[in-house]
């Protein structure tokens, strides 16, 4: 699953049927009526399966519709990240191989999750 289905399954999930509309079922209904997919496309998106692939036209209509942007939630996620380095910088100058190792993990773990290149 890319970080593009996992959005789209999380903001299906959180904003545009959120739990309070009822069961699963009616919920991928609503979404499928206001997103204007076929039911099935939208199960399918609701449950991130790993054989389909969000064009750009679906990620746009899922941005237009939550109000939420692909690139805000990996923004978020990057300026978090730096957080996360700021504090440990702050906790640690007395440590600077640990300072280094703790940044090193945190940067790898940064590029796994952006999927920009896998560590080996």
């Amino acid at each position: 699953m890319t970080t593009v289905e996992a959005f789209c399954r999380d903001t299906l999930r959180t904003h545009i049927a959120p739990p309070a509309i009822g069961s699963v079922k009616a919920r991928i209904r609503h979404a499928a009526r206001l997103l204007g997919w076929a039911p099935t496309r939208t199960r399918d998106a609701w449950y991130a399966d790993p054989r389909i692939s969000i064009s750009g036209e679906e990620l746009a209509d899922v941005e237009a519709l939550s109000g939420i942007y692909f690139a805000r939630a990996e923004v978020d996620e990057v300026e978090a990240a730096l957080a996360r380095a700021a504090r440990l910088l702050a906790d640690r100058k007395e440590d600077r191989i640990g300072f280094l190792a703790a940044a090193a993990l945190e940067a790898i773990g940064l590029l796994y999750r952006a999927g920009n290149q896998k560590p080996e």
